[in-house]
């Protein structure tokens, strides 16, 4: 099971975008990273198709795991999540001792 999940909300603990927050939207787990909305901007140049035009498009580019951390559900901070076993399934649950749903 993993830590972080898509549509989880998270804050960034280090590096230029720190302590920003944003929902996750992808999770590359081979190469241990996120992509969070609205965080790590970069500019693409798009070469013009016949399909779309081209130009320079702004997307999220995928951050370090390690530089984010889960956001608690109760208090609204940064926080470490471990793994246990609830009514025979398991679940996340931050250091408050909060469960933390899954969006999906």
């Amino acid at each position: 099971m993993q830590r972080i999940r898509v549509g989880d909300e998270v804050v960034v603990i280090s590096g230029n975008e720190k302590s920003k927050r944003g929902k996750v939207t992808r999770v590359l787990l081979d190469r241990d990273r996120v992509v969070i909305e609205g965080v790590n901007q970069v500019k693409r140049h798009i070469k013009a198709a016949p399909e779309r035009p081209g130009g320079i498009v702004e997307m999220e580019a995928p951050i370090a795991a390690s530089k984010v951390m889960l956001v608690d559900p109760e208090t609204g901070k940064p926080t470490r999540v471990h793994i246990e076993v609830r009514d025979g399934k398991k679940v996340r649950v931050a250091k408050s001792g909060a469960v933390i749903a899954n969006q999906e």
